[in-house]
């Protein structure tokens, strides 16, 4: 008798990666997509879901700021908070002092009251026996997806060393380079080291190259070398569990290249600052005080599919929530009367007469 055979198609559910979930900050997407974290919560819902694993980001900077720092240092902080292997390139002598200004993860409000005084536990007359089910076992037991996914760093605290101590760490310096070559086989020794072989992923990497093209680069006028470079770049990331993020400046390369170097990107992303004293803007916009600096998002990343990512809005307001905390949220309209009323085109009368009253048709 021979043996039956299960029917398969091709929208079957790939089993070999649902192993993935046990790895921390990896999360699957549509269409067979894995997605690990930008490190800034808003961001990842903006782009649905955070970086495609095996992309290739790149974030053109402002001149006038460095905003860009911001999104690049969420995105290392996060790494190693899931404890994944890092490169990172800096046009610096000393790229590793970096890691010191790399911002810290902020304690959940749930954690908090992990976190009393013994005195204070025993004051509990009945709370306090059931103090050893929520030990330190509580910790390890997994959160909502939004905690255990992305954390929310406090820009104002410094990364603690036991996040540096230990992790897999390369720290390259592309200053001194007369050429690119030293820098392309770093990046593929450290790719090597997750193939996209089979369905299962056991790691994942991060790469962060800061100014490409910065002044103090030796490259910088070999332009066909380094767009054969982030050519090359993508197509390692592309068959590796890895994402790159490379920020540069456009305004130090000719307008063509800059429209490659574009091109090259799965996931096309320019900040900018905002002037302190712009009265037309801050009259066209809500808490444009609060504002520090503005996120276009150009291009989303389209693994496995060709239907384009359709965003509520292009263009983000970048805001620091009690000075710790990066947000970012979609631009507003004042009201026309510079008030605190409802905003242009959200009035709900029919005529043009502000009288309030019945509606007059």
């Amino acid at each position: 008798m021979s043996a039956t055979k299960i029917r398969t198609s091709s929208f079957s559910r790939n089993f070999l990666a649902a192993n993935s979930h046990q790895i921390p900050g990896l999360k699957h997407g549509p269409n067979g997509t894995m997605f690990i974290s930008s490190g800034i919560p808003d961001l990842d819902k903006i782009l649905g879901g955070g970086f495609s694993l095996g992309s290739l980001v790149m974030v053109m900077e402002d001149a006038e700021a460095p905003h860009h720092m911001l999104l690049l240092r969420s995105f290392m902080s996060q790494g190693l908070v899931h404890n994944q292997p890092l490169l990172y390139a800096s046009p610096s002598k000393e790229p590793r002092q970096f890691l010191g200004t790399l911002p810290s993860p902020a304690v959940p409000k749930d954690d908090k009251s992990s976190h009393r005084d013994p005195d204070e536990e025993k004051g509990l007359r009945i709370a306090w026996q059931y103090k050893k089910y929520f030990g330190e076992n509580q910790q390890s037991v997994d959160r909502d997806g939004k905690h255990e996914f992305c954390n929310e760093f406090d820009l104002r605290k410094p990364l603690e060393r036991k996040f540096l101590s230990g992790k897999c760490i390369d720290c390259v310096s592309i200053q001194d380079s007369p050429n690119l070559i030293t820098l392309h086989d770093r990046c593929a020794t450290f790719l090597s080291q997750f193939p996209r072989s089979d369905g299962s992923i056991s790691s994942v990497g991060r790469i962060a190259i800061q100014s490409f093209c910065a002044p103090q680069c030796e490259y910088t006028d070999m332009e066909w070398d380094m767009l054969s470079f982030l050519r090359s770049l993508r197509a390692m990331v592309r068959s590796s569990n890895a994402v790159a993020v490379v920020t540069f400046p456009p305004s130090l390369l000719l307008p063509s290249f800059s429209i490659r170097w574009q091109h090259m990107a799965d996931t096309l992303l320019s900040v900018k600052a905002i002037p302190d004293e712009d009265k037309e803007m801050e009259k066209l916009l809500t808490g444009y005080q609060d504002m520090v600096g503005l996120l276009n998002v150009h291009k989303v990343a389209q693994i496995n599919t060709q239907v384009p990512v359709i965003l509520e809005a292009t263009t983000y307001s970048m805001k620091l929530k009690r000075r710790r905390f990066m947000v970012l949220e979609c631009l507003n309209q004042a009201p026309i009367d510079g008030s605190s009323g409802s905003s242009y085109g959200t009035s709900g009368s029919c005529s043009v007469s502000s009288k309030t009253g019945a509606l007059d048709f």
